[in-house]
């Protein structure tokens, strides 16, 4: 399907194994169902403004796709080059999906629930709300920068200064790897996660904490609680806020 914004202003259609070769083709749209699709590079910022669309085993190779879409579904999809993809949603659901080089993703979204997803790319989730993640693995330097309500169970988050200026932040059995993770998070929850390679961990964040592998170093803390097996290192210096309001307990289990 060449040519630019082919089904502009569409309503009630199903689109199933078509090729987008062109810019724009779903923009303004309302009820769409596209099924085993392929979006090429140069079908870029495919679906903007759009309601109601469901993605199902499709491929996108465009950058910059959906922006200010609302009630989608995207299930078994892969994402080989997703910079800027999926900005300004709301009411999102996935399933299955990949996503590669996806800086930016999922910027300013609202109400999502993700069941296994792949994502590699950094800073992505950036000043998101409402969002729910099982069963994941997000490759990302800088996750959930100012996000705001955020649920991970049962994933692995791997990336530097991972939730800075979160609130309402809770990891559930996850593992947690990068440097300098959830500082100046606000009412941060953790409980059964590991940390791997963490260092200078929690700097002024308001924290409760339950680990269950060795952390390399703690920092600053603000207030609640951090229990561990084992921590490197805790650095509680000039620069702490309310030293000694932060609890940290070394637990007697042996570290994991």
């Amino acid at each position: 399907m060449p040519g630019e914004s082919p089904l502009k202003h569409a309503h009630n259609i199903s689109t199933i194994q078509c090729k987008f070769m062109g810019k724009y083709p779903l923009w303004h749209s309302d009820e769409i169902n596209i099924d085993q699709c392929h979006f090429t590079e140069s079908a870029r910022a495919a679906i903007w403004y759009t309601l109601n669309l469901t993605m199902r085993n499709s491929v996108v190779d465009a950058p910059k796709m959906f922006r200010q879409v609302s009630h989608l579904t995207i299930e078994n999809s892969r994402f080989p080059n997703a910079g800027e993809t999926l900005w300004n949603c709301r009411n999102v659901h996935m399933k299955t999906v990949e996503f590669n080089g996806a800086d930016y993703i999922l910027m300013n979204c609202q109400n999502i629930e993700i069941d296994d997803m792949k994502l590699q790319g950094n800073y992505s989730f950036q000043d998101a709300k409402n969002i729910v993640i099982r069963n994941s693995v997000l490759d990302s330097k800088d996750a959930f920068w100012g996000a705001e309500n955020i649920t991970v169970y049962d994933s692995i988050l791997d990336g530097e200064y991972l939730g800075w200026h979160s609130k309402n932040l809770r990891l559930i059995n996850c593992t947690i790897r990068g440097e300098q993770p959830l500082c100046y998070a606000t009412d941060l929850v953790m409980k059964n996660c590991k940390m791997e390679n963490t260092n200078f961990s929690f700097e002024y964040s308001t924290v409760q904490a339950d680990i269950r592998s060795a952390i390399v170093s703690v920092r600053n803390p603000k207030s609640g609680f951090i229990r561990a097996p084992h921590i490197g290192e805790i650095i509680i210096d000039e620069h702490c806020i309310n030293p000694g309001s932060c609890e940290i307990e070394l637990l007697k289990s042996e570290v994991a």
